[in-house]
């Protein structure tokens, strides 16, 4: 599993994951995952996110898909994170590639 920053009980960001990084994830006692790294980004070179919430879905773990764009996180993109944060089951890893973007989503959605 890739190193996690864990924000509170409830939030963690990490960086890229893999499908192998999921069953660590939910070992973890993670209960979510939320994407917010667009599928195309880096010309789609990290694993698409239909593939990770397949298998996020095969272990019992719920996913979301927030794509935000580095450098542009608006109020509609913080709106939108907090919506889908509150309907998620806690504890929660948000990714996308450093784990920067799911950290600003977060604390910004507080």
């Amino acid at each position: 599993m890739k190193p996690l920053t864990t924000l509170d009980a409830n939030f963690s960001t990490s960086p890229q994951i893999n499908t192998e990084d999921l069953p660590d994830i939910k070992a973890a006692g993670f209960k979510s995952v939320i994407c917010n790294r667009p599928d195309s980004e880096d010309g789609g070179a990290h694993p698409d996110h239909h593939l990770l919430e397949e298998t996020a879905k095969k272990l019992g773990l719920e996913f979301a898909y927030l794509p935000v764009v580095p450098g542009q996180i608006n109020d509609t993109n913080v709106a939108d994170f907090k919506t889908i944060i509150a309907k998620l089951p806690a504890p929660t890893v948000g990714y996308c590639r450093l784990g920067i973007r799911s950290k600003i989503l977060y604390e910004r959605s507080r």
